[in-house]
């Protein structure tokens, strides 16, 4: 019964709901994509008791979906841009090391060893404190110490 009740209220509401993820993604062809894949997303997966329900289910899945394909369009890769593309890029990027290298010479060796592998390896706390042999509360004091160094550094430059 819940899987008939979906497909006459999506039937029902086509309409509406195209009208909506047109309001959304500015295109018609999108707002299309965008209800079939709203319909692929609910067909079969979800049972529903009433009509209120199917629809509560389907505008919010719809305005997902079109969330999601808005979000995709504004990023952009980063392999696509190249420092060619972008000449002040290579400058930000000599700027960005520089103040780094700077903010970094007034940490001790262990936070900046932990700086390191938090902000450019991506390691967590407890990588690092295995690595390290160090307890996870020793590292997360540690990186802290080091924040407020940093926050402190920073302040000095900009005065």
């Amino acid at each position: 019964m819940g899987l008939d009740l979906m497909t006459s209220s999506f039937m029902g509401l086509r309409d509406k709901l195209h009208h909506i993820a047109k309001r959304y993604l500015q295109n018609d062809e999108d707002a299309q994509d965008a209800l079939q894949d709203t319909w692929l997303k609910l067909n079969g997966k979800c049972d529903v008791e009433t009509s209120q329900e199917a629809r509560n289910k389907l505008v919010a899945v719809l305005r997902n979906i079109c969330i999601d394909q808005l979000r995709k369009k504004r990023t952009v890769p980063i392999d696509t841009i190249t420092s060619n593309d972008v000449p002040q890029c290579r400058m930000e990027t000599e700027d960005i090391e520089r103040l780094e290298h700077l903010l970094q010479q007034q940490l001790t060796p262990l936070q900046r060893q932990i700086f390191n592998l938090v902000t450019h390896e991506g390691c967590d706390y407890e990588q690092i404190a295995k690595r390290l042999s160090m307890t996870v509360e020793a590292v997360r004091m540690n990186m802290s110490r080091t924040r407020k160094k940093i926050r402190e550094t920073l302040k000095m430059l900009n005065q």
